[in-house]
């Protein structure tokens, strides 16, 4: 006898619809609420959260950090440091204003500055009068102020400094004549500022002391 048939069961209504509603309705308001939560969290400063713009740095304090910058290691001429100034864009008025104070205060001293230049460029480089009174004329030194500097230069100090070039140089030049050595030993010493009577005066006593290190020319140079 055949079995009778089951009946389907009656799918009940509205549970998988209402489970994919909640889901997908939950994760859209999620997602949404982030979304714009996190939109209006990163557009929305207030006029609180704003960094108010820097004030402009006070051009006389900028130009006191440059020419103190400037005054570390050795002295500066007041005209160098003015070029200065003027190359990092700072006003002409504000320039003099400040270099005046420091002019005050004898951190700018062009009498100091000149002194110093001259000794230590003398004893060092064994410059003449000449050379020197050039090169402070180029630092933007009064002729005044640098002649006062270079009348301290001892005449006597001045001819032991050439004949200390020319004993230096003298010694490579052992392969040349004495007429050749003459003269690179007097060009020598007019590229220093040494004038013409000195430079041979000195020359000519170093080499006589020194005779044999040079022969003479060949007759037929």
């Amino acid at each position: 006898m055949p079995k009778p048939e089951r009946a389907d069961r009656p799918t009940r209504p509205g549970r998988s619809g209402s489970r994919q509603g909640s889901r997908s309705g939950s994760r859209q308001g999620t997602r949404s609420g982030s979304r714009s939560g996190s939109r209006s969290g990163s557009t929305g400063r207030g006029p609180s959260a704003e960094r108010p713009p820097e004030p402009d740095a006070d051009p006389e304090q900028t130009a006191r950090t440059i020419l103190l910058d400037q005054l570390v290691g050795r002295a500066r001429s007041r005209r160098e440091l003015a070029d200065k100034l003027a190359a990092k864009g700072v006003e002409d008025d504000v320039a003099a204003r400040v270099l005046d104070r420091f002019t005050d205060v004898g951190l700018v001293d062009d009498a100091a500055f000149a002194a110093t230049w001259v000794q230590q460029r003398q004893s060092g480089k064994g410059l003449a009068r000449r050379a020197l009174a050039q090169e402070l004329r180029r630092k933007g030194v009064e002729d005044e102020v640098a002649r006062e500097a270079l009348d301290e230069v001892d005449p006597e100090q001045e001819r032991e400094a050439a004949r200390l070039l020319v004993r230096k140089k003298m010694r490579t030049l052992t392969r040349v004549d004495q007429t050749t050595a003459t003269r690179r030993l007097v060009g020598m010493l007019a590229r220093k500022g040494y004038g013409a009577g000195m430079a041979w005066s000195v020359v000519r006593e170093e080499l006589d002391a020194d005779e044999d290190t040079f022969p003479e020319a060949p007759d037929d140079l």
